[in-house]
């Protein structure tokens, strides 16, 4: 299955379930990484508008590329609505706009998807001179509890290709590279999610590398996941812990 096609199937699950981002992660968007009302901001790789939703309600103008049919027509169904809102099917690599259009590229739980030579051409071709790209993710924590650690193993074990899609496999010293025209700048906050079991299962389901039913893998999945919110819950939840990273510069 190509990169562009994985969420095809489990875009009302990303709707639903996926983690949003702190209000001081986008509180340092629009202070030192100087984000502002009436900047264009090209969300690349938008996926179902979560992060646009956030710049859109900023007063930001959003151009949302996204090359999954599924997941671009989720966002316009959201988010058509506000006025500084345009969704553009493209990707990374050939985004289709304009040169010169945009005074900040934003990639946010998307940048391990792409060819990172050729999205760095492309970033550079449609920012304005000085324009920065940000690169954005939820990373969720794999340890600090036990129902970190657990759901971590079942990924493992269940997974189709967890380890291999993983945006923990961009090193800290791989990201700073692909900032060749400024020193890369950084910063993290803290999220995090509470779940009963219905949530928990369409968290997992979200995802790409989880089986879905008719896959070998699927049920005995799913009867893991089960044993493993009975052991952790409290109150009937449990809680995911993220880590929000930023890391920006000129590319």
């Amino acid at each position: 299955m190509r990169n562009t096609e994985r969420f095809t199937d489990r875009v009302e699950a990303y709707v639903k379930y996926r983690p949003g981002y702190p209000k001081e992660a986008i509180d340092y968007l629009y202070g030192p990484v100087g984000f502002g009302k009436e900047s264009v901001v090209a969300d690349v790789g938008a996926g179902t508008g979560i992060f646009s939703k956030l710049l859109l309600e900023r007063g930001s103008r959003v151009v949302a590329v996204e090359p999954n049919a599924a997941m671009r027509e989720a966002a316009v169904d959201a988010l058509g609505d506000f006025p500084g809102y345009r969704a553009v099917d493209g990707t990374a690599e050939e985004t289709g706009l304009a040169g010169g259009s945009a005074d900040r590229v934003v990639c946010a739980q998307s940048f391990h998807w792409f060819d990172r030579e050729r999205a760095r051409e492309e970033f550079r071709r449609i920012l304005k001179p000085g324009g920065l790209t940000v690169l954005i993710w939820n990373t969720r924590l794999s340890e600090g509890t036990r129902f970190l650690e657990e759901y971590e193993s079942l990924l493992r074990t269940y997974g189709t290709d967890y380890a291999e899609v993983s945006n923990k496999n961009i090193s800290r010293e791989a990201l700073a590279e692909f900032y060749l025209r400024s020193p890369m700048s950084e910063a993290r906050f803290a999220n995090r999610q509470l779940f009963g079991f219905e949530g928990l299962a369409g968290r997992l389901l979200s995802s790409s590398y989880a089986p879905l039913p008719g896959h070998p893998n699927y049920e005995p999945m799913m009867k893991e996941l089960r044993k493993l919110f009975d052991r952790n819950e409290r109150d009937g939840q449990v809680a995911f812990e993220y880590e929000t990273e930023i890391y920006w510069g000129e590319a």
